[in-house]
C-alpha cells in the first residue's frame, strides 16, 4: 500500500484507490484482441451512455464492427415490455482511457422491425424532422447531409462548447465559496493565477485526451465566468461536426469523472446575479462563402446592409443570414433547452424574441467577423444555440435553411 507521504490526490476513477486502478490498466494481454466502447445518446438527448464489447480483433472499417443492443427501458427510450435498442456503428475513435488499440465506437440508434429490418429511434412531439428528445437525431441530421444541393454546398462548422464545471455537490461552481459568490466577471477571462483560474487541470486533460482520439479540437480558452471553459470543435464538414461534439463531450464526462468534478452544460447554471451563461455558438460557412473570386450578388433587405447591393462571399453570406432571420422561431425551438435564461438581451447575447445580424457585434443573434467584413469572403456565427443544444440538430437545421431553403 502506498504511504500517507507518496498516496496521491484522492479522485474518482472506478476504484477508492486510483493507482490500484493503474496497476490493472497497464496489464498486458496482447494486440490481438481489442475493447470497444460503444457509445451512444439516452433518453433526455443530453445523457451519454456506453458499454464496452471485446473484438478478437481491430476493425479495419466502420462496417466490421456489429450492430448491438441495449435495454431501452433503463434509458427511457422503450417500454419494458419490448425493451431492445439497437446501436449501429457510425464513426471510430481511439480510446484515450485504455490507450493501445482499444476504440470508442460512436453509435446511433434504432427500433427493431417485426420483420427484421430497424428504423431510427424517434419519438413525437419535436421540430420537424427532428424528433423529441432520445431519438436518433444523426439519422435526420444524415438525410440533409446527404442533398445533393448540400453536398455540393460543403458545409463547414467551427462549434464552440462552453461549459461549467461544478464541484461534486453539483451546486457549486469550482472557485466558489461554498454558499456564497467570488468577485464580480472581469479578471476570469483567458486567465492565469490561482486567483482567477479553475479547473485548468480538467481542461488540459481534455484536450490531450480529445487530441489522441483523433476528435477535430482547436483550442480552449477559460471564460468570462469563474469555473467555465470553452473549447472548440472544427473546422468539420457536414454530420462529422457533430459526431466529433458528442464524443468530445463524452471524453469531457470522463475525465470530469477521473477528478471528482461534476460538467454541467446548462445554458444559465447560475440563474440569478450578473454571470454569463454558456452557448454553443456554431461558426457557418459553404464554399460559396469562402471563396474569394465568388460573383454571387445579393442585394440586402434588412439589417445593417438593407438596401445595399452585395457580390461575392459576403452577399452569400448575407442571403443565408437573412434566410435564418426568416425561420428565427424554427431555430430557437432547436438551439436548446431552457435558451431563455441565458438569450436575454444581456451578457453577450440578443433576445430570444429577437433577430438581429451586426459585424463583430456580440450582442447579435448572428455575428459577421470583422476580417469576413474586410475580406469579403468567409464565415458567420450562429450566436444563439445553447451550451445543451443537439449538435446534429442544429447543424442540419442551419444547412437546410441556408442551403435549400426550406
Amino acid at each position: 500500500f502506498l504511504s500517507i507521504e507518496t498516496q496521491p490526490p484522492q479522485m474518482s476513477s472506478g476504484s477508492l484507490l486510483p493507482a490500484l486502478n493503474d496497476e490493472f490498466r497497464k496489464l498486458s494481454h496482447g494486440d490481438a484482441r481489442v475493447i470497444a466502447e460503444y457509445l451512444w445518446i439516452g433518453g433526455t438527448g443530453l445523457d451519454l451512455r456506453s458499454k464496452a464489447r471485446v473484438l478478437d480483433h481491430l476493425p479495419e472499417k466502420i462496417e466490421d464492427l456489429p450492430i448491438w443492443n441495449y435495454d431501452g427501458s433503463s434509458t427511457a427510450q422503450a417500454p419494458g415490455h419490448d425493451s431492445e435498442v439497437l446501436i449501429k456503428p457510425q464513426r471510430i475513435f481511439k480510446d484515450p482511457f485504455r490507450e493501445g488499440n482499444h476504440i470508442i465506437v460512436l453509435c446511433d440508434t434504432y427500433k427493431p422491425n417485426d420483420d427484421g429490418s430497424m428504423s431510427p429511434l424517434a419519438f413525437g412531439d419535436g421540430v420537424g424532422e427532428f424528433s423529441s428528445a432520445g431519438s436518433n437525431t444523426r439519422a435526420a441530421a444524415a438525410a440533409i447531409f446527404s442533398h445533393p444541393e448540400v453536398l455540393a454546398a460543403k458545409p463547414w462548422f467551427g462549434l464552440e462548447q462552453e461549459y461549467t464545471l461544478f464541484e461534486a455537490d453539483k451546486v457549486t461552481p469550482l472557485g466558489w465559496p461554498k454558499g456564497g459568490f467570488p468577485g464580480p466577471q472581469g479578471p476570469y477571462y483567458c486567465s492565469a493565477g490561482t486567483e482567477n483560474s479553475f479547473g485548468r487541470d480538467i481542461m488540459e486533460a481534455h484536450l490531450q485526451a480529445c487530441l489522441f482520439a483523433g476528435v477535430k479540437i482547436a483550442g480552449t480558452n477559460a471564460e468570462v465566468m469563474p469555473g467555465q471553459w470553452e473549447y472548440q470543435v472544427g473546422p468539420c464538414e457536414g454530420l462529422e461536426a457533430g459526431d466529433h461534439m458528442i464524443v468530445s463531450r463524452y471524453i469531457m464526462q470522463r475525465v470530469c469523472e477521473k477528478y471528482n468534478v461534476v460538467v454541467s452544460f446548462h445554458p444559465k447554471p447560475i440563474p440569478h446575479g450578473d454571470w454569463n451563461g454558456a452557448g454553443c455558438h456554431t461558426n457557418y460557412s459553404t464554399a460559396e462563402m469562402r471563396d474569394a473570386a465568388s460573383t454571387f450578388e445579393y442585394t440586402a433587405t434588412a439589417g445593417e446592409f438593407a438596401g445595399k447591393p452585395l457580390k461575392g462571399g459576403l452577399a452569400k453570406i448575407v442571403q443565408a443570414i437573412e434566410r435564418l432571420g426568416a425561420k428565427h422561431a424554427e431555430h430557437i425551438a432547436v438551439y436548446g433547452k431552457h435558451n431563455e435564461l441565458r438569450l436575454t438581451g444581456k451578457h453577450e447575447t440578443a433576445s430570444i424574441a429577437t433577430f438581429k445580424y451586426g459585424v463583430a457585434n456580440r450582442g447579435a443573434s448572428i455575428r459577421i467577423p470583422r476580417e469576413t467584413f474586410h475580406q469579403g469572403y468567409g464565415y458567420f456565427e450562429d450566436r444563439r444555440p445553447a451550451s445543451n443544444m443537439d449538435p446534429y440538430a442544429v447543424t442540419a437545421k442551419i444547412a437546410k435553411t441556408t442551403i435549400l431553403n426550406e
